[in-house]
């Protein structure tokens, strides 16, 4: 029987958990925003600035700059991109304050940007875009702003809880709001419950449970599977996006899965099989540069038919652009694939659908409050704004236009709160004894279950789905969990005790399959991301509606909602009747 568990508890009156483009970003505006003296503290499971998805992003923000671009054009491109699902009020307002937040990370943050020999800011085409405007460090744009957040958030004063784990939300005594959540001081194994008028989850995605991922292994979906057990409505649940090209490097090797960025195929990369036939023209009219989840199946399509590269996926090629070329546009590429043994730019390079973003989340509102009183959702936590289909260059932008967001309303709102308020003991201590579990048992092969869920996931719940095939895994999925409550952790020390994490790692992402693959077998259609052998088509847009799911008494319940078409409704756009006719046809 392991130790007890002392349990610490620490008070603050903003509190936000993540330190990625939405945890930063609401960071300093709360700081602008609330009231002088108010405490804001930040919590992070890694290090500021080295951790989380934004500093992954390679490819670049997306926004409306004008040059024949508009807010308009933006947004529309969101709304069919993302087929008619997206939250029309969240996608408008994402792209029209893109416009002011790039301006903020260039003239207040510090970011520099790539520009145009006029000084004007350079914008590459992104697939599933009708202007190029994704603006961009190279491809190393993520690592830009992440840097210039990270020094800013440092030099403030807020107080910073570094490698310390959310592990629960912890409602108030009467259940109406949040008190505060439950954290793991990863240092040191104790347990801190911090209480906090106003909470902003930023913790990020992260699709680990595939067997090809981008984001890094602790990842794990950690904000989702707190919200579920908090009985909050998660929408959207079944829109895994696939992206594209995934680094293929072998199974022993975790650059397997790291992204080759979508500008890649916006300035010519060409998509080969193992014949060299440049096959995506076979799949859909705009090749290459169709949006993620159609080019996911067509390169999913080729894999099945084996016309598979050396390590079963396929290869894409950029040598008839110019090496040079290459080398000098995509640096941070051409190292990675080099570190891997590929030449990116005079040779062709292995690819396989890697699991990167997750456009389901919790039900928020375009001022990013969730119906629990106190609780704030910002970035890929959030559910709504990318409908089935996120545009590249979409993904960072939204996470900092609604990380300034929350900030902004958190410190607005602080202003009503006049108390912390009291925990329910008995909520915390039943989050306490499931964090403590893996101490009451012998140790096992945790690590070997991960894997197992993984493999359940990309071959039943991935690109291409039928129901035979999602029933399966939901009941495999439940036979992993049961198998995890058999396994624990060897006693000593908790400080840096990784096997801990892992096992709640993979609880979390159990938690998350199974709602995944339920939403999967509600949505009996195929729109965006989500894609139904045994129902190809997309239903009626004018019928569009969204799943949604939510844990009571310890029970998934899966429901419908209808999409609201608040500013736009399918078969119409509101471009002018100047802008180009080909995204009207796309409208309809």
């Amino acid at each position: 029987m392991a130790a007890p568990f002392d349990l610490e508890r620490h008070d603050t009156d903003i509190l936000i958990i993540g330190t990625g483009g939405a945890g930063l970003f609401a960071a300093l505006h709360a700081q602008q925003a609330a009231p002088q003296g108010t405490k804001i503290t930040i919590a992070v499971k890694g290090l500021i600035g080295k951790c989380g998805c934004t500093r992954m992003v390679q490819g670049g923000y997306n926004v409306a700059l004008g040059g024949g671009d508009s807010v308009e054009r933006h947004f529309m491109d969101t709304i069919v991109g993302g087929k008619w699902l997206p939250n029309q009020d969240m996608a408008w307002r994402l792209c029209e304050q893109a416009v002011v937040r790039i301006r903020e990370l260039e003239n207040e943050i510090g970011c520099f940007f790539d520009r145009n020999p006029d000084g004007t800011l350079h914008q590459k085409a992104f697939a599933g875009q009708t202007a190029d405007r994704t603006v961009h460090k190279g491809d190393l744009t993520g690592i830009e702003i992440i840097s210039r957040l990270m020094e800013q958030v440092l030099a403030r004063p807020v107080e910073k809880l570094q490698e310390h784990r959310a592990v629960g939300l912890i409602p108030s005594k009467d259940g109406s709001s949040l008190a505060g959540v439950l954290f793991i001081d990863m240092r040191t194994g104790a347990l801190r419950l911090v209480r906090a008028k106003t909470v902003l989850m930023a913790t990020g995605g992260g699709p680990t449970m595939y067997k090809y991922h981008t984001p890094s292994g602790d990842k794990t979906m950690d904000g989702l599977a707190m919200a579920l057990r908090a009985g909050l409505p998660l929408r959207d649940m079944e829109m895994v996006q696939f992206h594209p090209t995934g680094l293929l490097a072998g199974e022993d090797t975790r650059m397997t899965g790291t992204v080759l960025e979508e500008g890649l195929r916006g300035a010519g990369g060409q998509l080969l099989n193992s014949y060299g036939h440049r096959f995506m023209f076979d799949y859909d009219a705009k090749g290459e540069r169709a949006t993620r989840d159609v080019v996911s199946r067509g390169i999913y399509a080729e894999m099945r038919k084996n016309n598979t590269s050396k390590n079963g996926g396929v290869y894409i090629s950029m040598a008839h652009l110019g090496p040079e070329n290459v080398r000098q546009k995509f640096k941070g590429m051409v190292k990675r694939c080099a570190d891997s043994g590929f030449d990116l730019a005079a040779g062709q390079v292995e690819v396989v659908p890697t699991a990167h973003y997750f456009m389901g989340g919790i039900v928020v509102d375009t001022d990013t409050h969730t119906e629990m009183e106190g609780l704030y959702v910002a970035g890929e936590d959030a559910g709504g704004a990318h409908g089935s289909n996120r545009l590249g260059g979409n993904g960072v932008a939204n996470s900092t236009v609604y990380g300034g967001i929350a900030g902004d309303v958190m410190g607005r709102d602080i202003r009503k709160m006049a108390r912390l308020r009291d925990p329910d003991e008995a909520v915390l201590q039943t989050e306490i004894e499931r964090v403590v579990y893996p101490f009451t048992k012998s140790p096992g092969n945790i690590q070997e279950l991960r894997n197992e869920l993984q493999n359940t996931m990309w071959d039943n719940v991935g690109v291409m789905r039928t129901a035979a095939g999602m029933t399966r895994a939901a009941r495999r999925i439940l036979e992993i969990r049961s198998e995890l409550m058999n396994v624990g952790v060897a006693g000593g020390s908790r400080a840096f005790n990784l096997t801990w994490h892992d096992w709640l790692n993979v609880s979390s992402l159990c938690d998350i399959s199974e709602v995944i693959t339920k939403a999967g077998l509600e949505r009996e259609n195929s729109r965006g991301a989500h894609y139904r052998e045994d129902f190809p088509e997309s239903g009626s847009l004018e019928g569009s509606y969204f799943t949604l799911a939510r844990k009571r008494d310890e029970e998934l319940q899966m429901s419908r909602e209808q999409v609201q078409f608040t500013i736009v409704q399918p078969g119409h756009s509101i471009l002018s009747t100047e802008e180009p006719a080909t995204l009207v046809r796309a409208a309809e």
